[in-house]
């Protein structure tokens, strides 16, 4: 692997870092407001599902898809999104992305049945998947390297914020005006932003004309779509080892596999899909893998909470979504100081503490009982946010700050896309965990305990995961990364 280790001092001790103008402050402050507003939407539905499948006559196995549906939807669109930001303009790419989304949540708002509601949902991940991947490319283009980390600190208010407190504002519109309200909600933002960003937005890097090729785009589909489909279906049926669910696997597996050597064969030509040259820059690949495995320590845990809460401590769907609140506040507030910190020591002290963190708190949580007080569980939650804070910007900085710019729009859908399936299978090996340890006891006898000790078992083994990021926190490089090379933007 291409060495990157950073120069011995951080960049801009002794010296004020170069502002941005006006003109990219708005432009990044609109992407953030836009991006902010797509991943509250995927985090709603949650609390709202025990009500659309008794309103919408539908069992949980096929309303669950109005989340799984929405996560494959967005894996199989994020590995375009590379090329998609190469070869359009900022501005239009942005105009689609938000013109998807408005009008999924119009369709959903208006839906007559769970079929038009799915539909809108998944016309909604398209658009969601096109956000990030241009937020973050846009940020590591127009924000001088000096200053990234404050920047950064803000993308990771969007990314930890918005899934902490979409459970909260689904139990207050659900418990005040229903489901529809969820999107009657969030469509007139959405449409705010549309209009505001095609007026702001403005086009940045240079584009290319590097032809699409048709043949990764399948190959990304079968194989991104299986696998999150397998991990999706695992996660909600027990671990079933049934003949769909290993198909999807063997299609997603093969699929990756095929997809992969693509690439590899068009990056000599330079027209690869989704260039896989990031994974040669040893800081990339290093935040990328922990990354994964804290997105999926969030996405899994904040998945078994609510069932904690609502299914063993006997909470409602508002009180729970209100003690995981200010979680996602602290996240918040933490997040502009992290990115600060990490401009001035960089970002192996930032992890370490993180990491630490987040592997304490779920390993407190595994003395959880089915007497522990809701403080206990918001104390809990409130340390694995702070974290989670302490850990996104530094791996979303240092791991984007190693690429040369020609690279961003890659770096930058590999990290969304590794996000999706850490998501996937975070939920899926958590949930699958859960329900086979609970399944266990109840056919030994001991069904009061079934739901507590599944819920034990799934949280077990998260902190033993947890130690993985732990350990490999300190692999990654102490100084913040200069950037050197990186061309003003366009």
């Amino acid at each position: 692997m291409t060495s990157t280790a950073a120069p011995d001092a951080v960049t801009g001790a002794g010296s004020s870092p170069p502002s941005l103008s006006r003109r990219d402050r708005t432009v990044i402050a609109v992407l953030l407001v836009a991006t902010f507003v797509v991943i509250l939407n995927e985090t709603i539905m949650g609390v709202a599902l025990p009500v659309l499948l008794d309103e919408l006559q539908v069992t949980a196995a096929v309303g669950q898809w109005l989340t799984a549906g929405f996560l494959l939807t967005m894996s199989v669109v994020i590995p375009v999104t590379g090329y998609l930001i190469q070869r359009v303009p900022t501005r239009v790419l942005y105009g689609a992305a938000m013109t998807l989304f408005s009008a999924g949540t119009l369709l959903a708002a208006l839906a007559p049945g769970f079929t038009v509601l799915m539909a809108g949902r998944v016309v909604q991940a398209c658009g969601t998947a096109i956000m990030l991947p241009l937020l973050m490319t846009t940020v590591m283009t127009l924000v001088p390297p000096a200053r990234r980390g404050a920047v950064m600190g803000n993308i990771s208010i969007v990314i930890s914020v918005a899934p902490a407190i979409g459970p909260t504002v689904s139990g207050v519109v659900l418990n005040t005006f229903g489901w529809r309200a969820m999107f009657w909600v969030v469509l007139p933002i959405a449409v705010g932003t549309l209009l505001l960003g095609v007026r702001q937005v403005t086009s940045v890097g240079e584009s290319s004309d590097t032809p699409l090729d048709l043949l990764s785009v399948a190959l990304s589909v079968v194989g991104f779509g299986g696998l999150v489909y397998g991990l999706s279906s695992i996660g909600h049926s027990g671990g079933s080892a049934g003949t769909t669910l290993w198909v999807s696997f063997a299609l997603g597996i093969g699929g990756i596999t095929a997809f992969v050597l693509r690439q590899v064969s068009l990056q000599r030509r330079e027209r690869a899909l989704l260039d896989l040259r990031t994974f040669t820059f040893r800081t990339f690949t290093l935040a990328s893998a922990l990354m994964m495995v804290m997105m999926g320590l969030l996405l899994g845990t904040v998945t078994i909470l609510p069932i904690y809460l609502q299914n063993v401590l006997r909470l409602d769907p508002l009180a729970t979504g209100l003690l995981l609140l200010p979680g996602g506040l602290l996240m918040g507030l933490l997040s502009p100081l992290v990115g600060r910190l990490y401009d001035r020591v960089g970002p192996r002290v930032l992890l370490v503490v993180g990491t630490a963190a987040t592997s304490a708190s779920l390993w407190f949580a595994t003395t959880f009982d089915a007497a522990t007080p809701a403080a206990l569980v918001l104390v809990f939650h409130l340390v694995l946010s702070l974290g989670l804070a302490f850990s996104f910007t530094p791996l979303f900085s240092s791991g984007l700050g190693a690429l040369p710019s020609r690279l961003y729009s890659h770096g930058s859908a590999v990290f969304s896309t590794t996000q999706q399936l850490a998501a996937a299978a975070g939920v899926a090996l958590l949930v699958s965990v859960m329900s086979a340890a609970a399944a266990e006891l109840t056919a030994s006898g001991q069904a009061a305990a079934a739901e507590m000790g599944g819920v034990h078992s799934a949280l077990l083994l998260a902190a033993f995961v947890s130690l993985l990021p732990v350990a490999g926190s300190f692999a990654i490089g102490g100084k913040v990364d200069t950037g050197a090379g990186v061309p003003a933007h366009h």
